[in-house]
């Protein structure tokens, strides 16, 4: 958020109470949400069940200077325990493997605590659609970390889609391209290749489900298209792989608009590697996550033009998730922690009954289930010879 957002809480009001359920020892995604969550300083960890071996739980709490009775052996427990207390929780976030996402969102929405989800929301549509009924009941904050919307040069092309400055909006590439399990490294004792490649933890869907997703969640908060139908083609590369290692897919947005998505964990020589072109009638947009920092414009006729975050031509949507001056990088945590203080700041506003600015913005369970209609829809597509499939 910007330098005045990011004080900590506004007015003196006491930290968000945070929960997290994952993310232990030896876990990479927990230690990234717990520096997102706390960068901007507005929250506080007071309890976790950190991981469902309840020996590592413990010793996990412990690390993080938990107090042992809210080092909890099961995330069940937890949101029991917690929602009886006076000072529990506020919110829970929830960093585990696939499997584990939904069944962990729907007890704490049902004990009436708040939730913040790693992507993909669940393993199939059902589950998904599930929780947006169950978080509509509750009335609770969902929010998803597709963590590069809250980059700030990607507020800048959300803002400049909305606005016009592209014209009606024709063509959107998207790609994801990594180098990671370009060999069996599941196999190799890897803890994020085990569960990953595995459709008992992971879904139906790998690399679609894994990076796949950021890349069309991107292209559809940037662009505002919804897709109509698509034309998938999921390949494993890797022998012995169970699930996807290679993504393809064309898209039909509703109203002729059209999309290209490659997500790839067998790319070699690309690290993280998130792409987006967005292209309209009058100009286009071109980003590139490992230089997140800057943002190609170009106006049909005209030179390009290179924008940077927080520099000559930043809008306001950019603006306000901004922490330094222009030429400091800000990249992966920070945009994280966007995500966080957004959350935080429609949790503070809850905590009155009201509702926050009108720009508070952030992934929500309806992005969620409309990811896991890309996977399905993708990979129904691919198991039926690569053919056209309604999305939803």
């Amino acid at each position: 958020m910007a330098i005045e957002a990011g004080k900590g809480t506004e007015g003196g009001a006491r930290r968000i109470r945070l929960g997290m359920v994952g993310g232990g020892q030896g876990a990479f995604i927990g230690a990234v949400h717990r520096i997102a969550a706390r960068l901007d300083d507005r929250y506080e960890l007071v309890a976790g069940a950190l991981s469902s071996d309840a020996e590592r739980a413990r010793a996990s709490g412990a690390d993080l200077g938990l107090a042992p009775e809210r080092s909890y052996a099961s995330f069940s427990e937890m949101a029991s325990a917690e929602a009886a207390r006076d000072d529990g929780i506020e919110v829970v976030s929830i960093v585990t493997p696939n499997h584990m996402h939904a069944p962990a969102a729907k007890a704490f929405l049902e004990a009436g605590i708040h939730v913040i989800c790693d992507k993909p929301l669940s393993v199939s549509v059902a589950e998904a659609e599930d929780l947006v009924a169950l978080q509509a009941k509750s009335g609770r904050i969902f929010a998803l970390t597709h963590n590069y919307t809250g980059y700030p040069l990607i507020r800048q092309a959300r803002a400049m889609v909305e606005t016009g400055e592209l014209g009606e909006i024709r063509l959107v590439q998207m790609e994801y391209a990594q180098d990671w399990l370009s060999e069996r490294a599941e196999a190799t004792g890897s803890k994020q290749a085990e569960w990953r490649t595995d459709p008992a933890r992971s879904g139906a869907g790998g690399c679609i489900g894994d990076i796949g997703t950021h890349a069309y969640n991107l292209g559809a908060f940037v662009s505002g298209l919804k897709t109509r139908e698509l034309l998938a083609e999921l390949t494993t590369f890797v022998e012995g792989r169970a699930l996807d290692d290679d993504v393809r897919v064309l898209l039909r947005y509703e109203g002729g608009a059209k999309g290209v998505l490659w997500a790839s964990q067998v790319a070699v020589g690309n690290e993280n590697a998130l792409r987006l072109q967005v292209y309209g009638t009058k100009g286009g947009l071109e980003w590139c996550q490992e230089n997140p920092n800057q943002l190609w414009f170009s106006r049909l006729g005209q030179p390009k033009q290179l924008l940077t975050r927080n520099g000559a031509g930043s809008l306001p949507a950019a603006a306000r998730m901004t922490r330094v001056p222009p030429g400091h990088p800000e990249g992966y945590l920070e945009g994280f922690a966007n995500i966080y203080s957004e959350v935080a700041e429609a949790i503070l506003a809850a905590r009155s009954g009201g509702a926050p600015d009108a720009a508070v913005t952030y992934p929500s369970v309806a992005d969620g289930l409309a990811g896991m209609r890309f996977i399905e829809a993708a990979v129904a597509s691919s198991r039926g010879g690569s053919v056209w499939t309604p999305v939803g």
